[in-house]
């Protein structure tokens, strides 16, 4: 089992494997960020607790929410509100050595939404 974590440990998040990839998105808000995200089901991520303390800012008409811990402001994932059969999970929450393991791809977020590697 693969643990992620804000800085104040108010909010966790469970994942039974580590990612084989990530992306490195350049879009307006994840380059803001900072994040690198690894993709999962929703069902596969397990939320501690329940009902995380989180603060959502809905982006791109409203189609995304980002949560953020109410305390020390970590972004830890992203929802989408139509299209629920996938998350992002910031992996730079994870232990350094899980991002170690996978590879970091490159999303041109800014404008086609294509990865250039």
């Amino acid at each position: 089992m693969i643990s992620a974590s804000c800085h104040c440990g108010s909010l966790r998040l469970e994942v039974d494997a580590p990612p084989s990839e990530v992306t490195e998105c350049n879009c307006s808000i994840c380059r803001r960020y900072g994040v690198l995200w690894a993709y999962y089901p929703p069902h596969q991520v397990r939320m501690l607790p329940p009902d995380p303390p989180t603060d959502v800012y809905m982006w791109n008409g409203r189609s995304i929410e980002f949560h953020r811990c109410r305390n020390c402001g970590c972004v830890s994932h992203w929802a989408a509100r139509r299209r629920r059969n996938r998350m992002g999970v910031n992996v730079r929450l994870m232990p350094p050595e899980i991002l170690a393991g996978a590879r970091v791809r490159h999303r041109y977020g800014a404008d086609t939404n294509r990865y250039t590697d």
